[in-house]
């Protein structure tokens, strides 16, 4: 009898050559808009006209006494305070009794959580809470009216996003702690997955901007100015390049050091994913009466919460908007550009990860090679929209469609969470590289591709500053000029969410719940091997 020959490992330098398409598209769409932001922020000029050298001057006027900088980043950050909570509290213990309910109650909560992604827009948000400045409006949208005075404002816009976006951050928290739970190392995999949490927040904090600039335009009296917003007035609003880029150095800097910290936490402690083998008969298996009581009730909670504080949005819904001639070329604007950016940004990314995570070039150490891209990991397009403006104008692409698609070649996000889940099925396989490691890995990577789409469809700061056409504008961007032309009253608060999207988006996570993501797994520590126990449904 012969024994089957065991498949033979690829060589690394497959590895390294599958990272080179992520490490090309680092250097052209990171890595020097940022060397330009920072040359930019010791000049000063207008946009249009040659700049002049100004030393550090820029940086006296933003960071020093008096300067607006601090006050800014002090209120950014004030910002995420309640979502933090709701992420570390509230997250964590719906994760778990989902968890404890078994497999319906699971999936179905995880599908009914992911609504309030799918539906999320910034711009929307901002249109319907607009609607209590009529006299006639009463209860929670009525908190906005508070919004023009400079002492009563700060606390007043914290609460709006923080009921905003309870749904979204439920549902990612949930999305981030089950796979933890679910693995072999629940204490200490929550903890790590808190400590990213929490960076991550902050991070999204700093970069706040599609809201606030709605509502308040950063006043008044400069009381809830953030960063992004400081930086637009600067550099887009009064022509000031240099300031503006000196802002964004800044801003930069710390998510920069947030990004580093992150990934330094998820490689130190060895967190990685995997997909667990779906046990035969297990579907219909769920937990004790009580657990699926419990469950269930903290999902109806969860659900009713979410309700109550986005019913500004939702009855804005049934509001007929006046016409303003957008339609299917708005939503073409809209989506087309979202998804290419996310194919080729997703697309580089998880090459990069089969090359790290899959083929190991450097064995156990080779997830440190994430760090060259750590520190954009939670940097979006405003920290490089003053260097990245002058880059598209100076290609004379400026008011064109292909302008519209976001100018990231790789999505670092993505690479990471793509890196984590090809180390963790190269681990527990003995098959080749394309049945143990892409082939399972390929779904997470659609999934991925229609998150970033999603973010990439709700983006206003982007096509704001590169497209002055109106029939270029994408749905955000028409909802923002709305605002603008019918007073803050008369806006389609649906424009930015069309049924069929919404529809596709759902089907497609109900699809990945049951077929991929229930089976998700993060454990941190020591390294494993296949045979793993089944995950029970």
């Amino acid at each position: 009898m012969i024994s089957p020959i065991p498949p033979r490992p690829p060589s690394p330098a497959l590895g390294w050559l599958l990272l080179m398409p992520a490490v090309v598209g680092m250097l052209i769409s990171l890595v020097l808009p940022s060397v330009q932001t920072v040359l930019l922020s010791f000049e000063s000029g207008g946009a249009l006209t040659p700049g002049t050298p100004a030393g550090f001057d820029n940086y006296g006027r933003v960071l020093g006494d008096g300067g607006p900088f601090w006050a800014a980043l002090g209120f950014s950050l004030s910002l995420v305070l309640l979502p933090l909570l709701v992420a570390l509290v509230a997250g964590p213990l719906l994760a778990l009794a989902l968890d404890r309910a078994g497999g319906l109650v699971r999936r179905a909560g995880v599908v009914v959580l992911w609504l309030s992604l799918i539906v999320f827009s910034p711009t929307a948000v901002a249109a319907s809470w607009l609607r209590g400045l009529r006299p006639a409006e009463t209860g929670l949208v009525s908190l906005v009216r508070s919004l023009g005075d400079p002492a009563t404002a700060p606390g007043a816009l914290r609460l709006i996003i923080a009921a905003a976006t309870f749904g979204v951050v439920c549902a990612l928290a949930v999305t981030a702690f089950l796979p933890a739970l679910r693995g072999g190392t629940p204490g200490p995999a929550v903890l790590a997955v808190a400590g990213v949490v929490v960076l991550a927040m902050l991070a999204a904090g700093l970069q706040a901007f599609t809201i606030g600039v709605a509502l308040t335009r950063g006043g008044p009296r400069a009381a809830t100015q953030t960063p992004a917003g400081l930086q637009y007035d600067y550099g887009f609003v009064m022509a000031q390049p240099g300031m503006g880029a000196t802002v964004a150095t800044v801003t930069g800097l710390v998510l920069g050091v947030l990004g580093v910290a992150a990934t330094i936490v998820a490689v130190a402690s060895r967190m990685r994913l995997s997909i667990t083998p779906r046990a035969a008969g297990s579907a219909a298996r769920g937990g004790s009466p009580v657990a699926v009581a419990a469950g269930a009730a903290a999902l109806v909670a969860a659900v009713a919460v979410t309700l109550v504080l986005t019913w500004p949005w939702l009855s804005a819904l049934t509001e007929p908007a006046e016409s303003t001639g957008t339609g299917l070329r708005t939503q073409v604007n809209t989506w087309v550009p979202a998804l290419a950016g996310a194919v080729v940004s997703v697309g580089t990314a998880y090459l990069a990860a089969l090359g790290i995570g899959g083929l190991r070039p450097l064995g156990r150490r080779s997830e440190w090679l994430l760090l060259p891209f750590a520190p954009w990991l939670f940097v979006g397009v405003g920290p490089l929209s003053v260097a990245g403006w002058s880059n598209f104008r100076g290609m004379r692409l400026l008011d064109t469609f292909a302008v519209l698609v976001q100018p990231f070649l790789v999505s670092v996000p993505a690479l990471l969470v793509l890196t984590l889940l090809c180390k963790g099925l190269a681990e527990r396989t003995d098959r080749d590289l394309l049945g143990g490691v892409v082939l399972p890995s390929l779904p997470m990577a659609g999934v991925l591709t229609g998150a970033v789409t999603l973010v990439n469809a709700q983006d206003v700061l982007w096509p704001l500053l590169v497209t002055h056409d109106r029939g270029l504008a994408t749905a955000p961007v028409a909802q923002m000029l709305q605002l603008t032309q019918f007073g803050r009253a008369a806006v389609d608060a649906a424009l930015t969410t069309p049924l069929p999207v919404v529809v596709i988006a759902l089907l497609a996570v109900v699809a990945a719940q049951l077929l991929y993501l229930d089976r998700l797994t993060l454990t941190v520590g020591g390294e494993s091997r296949w045979p793993i126990p089944a995950t029970p449904a």
